[in-house]
């Protein structure tokens, strides 16, 4: 019975959390809440290995309601959405921890708002249909805005601003894209839609591209592709620690929806749709390292140099994506989990050290010793050469991969340069900072704030997370290889979707 209603755990354990959370709970309600809330994310963490155990040897499809697809809401479980459910397991349980050392006091609701937050990013994860992407999208969206606004202030007053006015236009331009496809193809279901796309000619086959470029667009907002990048380094770095590390993977909803969408409906197999929006992604992608390399040099805050050494990751990784085979696919995925766990683990990390500094906060200027500052500075050089690609850390090994994927002469001539000088680019402001938070230091006492040894555990979970992508990278790099063969042939996802599943 527990297998083969696996796949609706993971959104069904952080909603029924967060709706045990919102409960009043006496004298002592945050207790309670935080109890709740890491047994949830406990939970989840086993049951997303379970998932990804279970999907080695088939799709799992599960029709609720028993209305079978393309008629009904299916959630569909592949190689890859497992392994997105894992990597956001693995990310929200050490934030959470993090959280529960008083950060999740400085607003209401933070505990709810956590899981409802999780419940959308696994939901659009597994589902099967555009229009439950669209509505999971909505949920994650919602616990965004008030997320970001935890803790107050007008510095994140008016991030938030920004980022709810574009992400409502971007919530607009999805429905009308689900319109112009629904209209022209009678379905949302993913699978379905694969195969009626495959069969549109003339007219209609150009309505489905403009549908699809619109779906297009929404994605790369999400994902913060350039030029709808500019909400993330804001909303980032003003938004608290716990809040910006679990946002860490945010925007690979948006990736994994480009991925999902522009391999299975648009693929190889999309007749006159096919590979639509490939080009744009190169060019783009590429500009977007571009970007935020130039962003990581030039910003004087150190979490300003974290949001966008994510927006460098993007375009890495929506640029190897558009090399279109197999290894690419691949070495995309291989470097999209190092990349979340290794920002995570640095948002919180100079969370921390912008407490323990005092009035210098996180501005990479000269201040005050720190009250743990060998222990800050240990896990700030591990995090730092694990995310610039010093050998034979999980940042090297993911950036040889991709390098790798370049296979014609025209791609290597624009990636090598571009990869290898935005590492250039992070090596020299993470080194600045370090010098000038570490190295650099006022005379006389230290701070005397300091944090508890679970806030620092939970960073160190994360960049152990990045370890063991070091330890065991050819497994992980097989489990990548037989991700992206899937997506490069996706007949059986698309068979076992229409024929059939587990009811509800």
């Amino acid at each position: 019975m527990l297998t083969s209603h696996l796949i609706t755990l993971p959104v069904v354990i952080p909603m029924l959390a967060a709706l045990l959370q919102l409960l009043p709970w006496g004298e002592r309600p945050q207790y309670y809440r935080r109890i709740i809330g890491l047994v949830a994310s406990s939970l989840t963490l086993i049951v997303a290995i379970m998932l990804v155990i279970a999907v080695q040897s088939e799709i799992i499809v599960y029709a609720l309601g028993s209305w079978q697809a393309p008629f009904g809401i299916v959630l569909v479980a592949d190689k890859l959405s497992a392994l997105m459910v894992l990597l956001t397991a693995v990310l929200a349980l050490p934030v959470l921890i993090y959280a529960c050392h008083g950060e999740d006091n400085l607003g209401s609701h933070f505990q709810a708002l956590f899981q409802f937050q999780v419940l959308g990013i696994m939901g659009a994860f597994l589902t099967g249909d555009l229009f439950n992407l669209f509505v999971f999208f909505e949920i994650l969206l919602i616990s965004s805005y008030a997320l970001l606004m935890h803790g107050g202030g007008k510095a994140k007053l008016r991030a938030t601003l920004h980022y709810v006015v574009l992400n409502l236009t971007g919530s607009a331009l999805f429905l009308i894209s689900l319109g112009v496809l629904y209209g022209i193809t009678g379905t949302l279901n993913m699978a379905d839609m694969a195969g009626k796309v495959a069969l549109l000619q003339g007219d209609d086959a150009a309505i489905a591209r403009a549908g699809g470029m619109i779906l297009f667009i929404v994605f790369a907002l999400k994902s913060a592709l350039l030029p709808l990048y500019f909400w993330l380094p804001q909303a980032y770095s003003n938004t608290t620690g716990t809040v910006a590390a679990l946002f860490a993977i945010m925007t690979k909803v948006g990736i994994y929806a480009i991925v999902r969408v522009f391999t299975l409906i648009f693929g190889a197999d999309a007749g006159e749709a096919a590979f639509l929006g490939y080009n744009w992604l190169w060019w783009l992608g590429l500009f977007t390292i571009l970007v935020g390399g130039l962003g990581v040099l030039g910003s004087r805050d150190i979490r300003q140099v974290v949001a966008y050494l994510v927006l460098v990751s993007v375009g890495t990784m929506l640029t190897t994506l558009s090399l279109g085979h197999q290894d690419a696919i691949s070495a995309m995925l291989f470097y999209l989990v190092h990349s979340t766990l290794i920002t995570g683990a640095l948002f919180l990390l100079v969370d921390m050290i912008a407490e323990q500094r005092g009035k210098t906060a996180s501005r990479i200027v000269k201040g005050r010793k720190m009250a743990q500052h060998n222990l800050l500075g240990g896990l700030f050089f591990l995090a730092a050469i694990t995310v610039i690609g010093i050998p034979p850390l999980s940042g090297f090994v993911s950036k040889l991969f991709i390098l790798e994927a370049a296979r014609t002469g025209a791609q290597v001539a624009w990636l090598w340069p571009l990869i290898l000088g935005s590492t250039f680019l992070m090596m020299i402001a993470l080194s600045r900072a370090g010098s000038r938070m570490f190295w650099n230091t006022l005379d006389g006492k230290p701070n005397d704030v300091s944090h508890g040894h679970w806030q620092h555990i939970a960073v160190i979970l994360l960049l152990l997370g990045a370890v063991a992508l070091t330890v065991f990278a050819q497994t992980f790099s097989g489990l990548g290889a037989a991700i992206a063969e899937q997506l490069a042939n996706p007949h059986d996802y698309i068979s076992q979707v229409l024929e059939g599943g587990q009811h509800e």
